[in-house]
């Protein structure tokens, strides 16, 4: 479907009081929906005013216990960081066997586990070949980018 096509559909949304639309053009779908701004506007204020509490007061404390925990796991290895933000997969289906355990030995661009992002899922990899002396982050856990997963000795 057409770039242009579809900006006229986002017009007539915003246009109508339709909250959703869809169009089907052969095998290609089109699915537009909007979300009511009273919700967006109640959920929004109590996250940013935590987020700006959070951020002012206990600024350094939050370093403070990153690196308390760092300083547990990162003596032991090399830290293997999220490249993004997603959800964690332990093992590539439910009920599989993880990729890794601690204890287990890897080599460099060896597959440690999967970050689920926008229904893209993405290998995550060693960056450094040794044992795995940590595993940081738990199956079906959401991750944030840079967030220490795993520790390789």
């Amino acid at each position: 479907m057409d770039l242009r096509k579809i900006k006229k559909l986002i017009d007539l949304l915003e246009e109508s009081n339709l909250s959703e639309l869809e169009i089907k053009e052969g095998e290609e779908v089109v699915r537009l929906s909007r979300v009511p701004t009273g919700g967006v506007a109640m959920a929004s204020p109590p996250q940013p005013a935590a987020t700006a509490q959070h951020a002012a007061q206990p600024a350094p404390p939050p370093s403070t216990p990153a690196a308390d925990d760092d300083s547990s796991d990162t003596p032991d290895g090399h830290q293997v960081k999220a490249p993004m933000v997603g959800t964690f997969y332990a093992a590539s289906t439910p009920g599989a066997d993880a990729f890794v355990k601690v204890g287990q030995k890897v080599k460099e661009g060896e597959t440690l586990g999967i970050i689920e992002a926008m229904k893209m899922f993405n290998q995550i990899e060693a960056d450094a070949s040794g044992t795995i002396v940590a595993i940081l982050v738990e199956n079906g856990q959401p991750v944030e980018f840079d967030e220490p997963m795993f520790v390789i000795g």
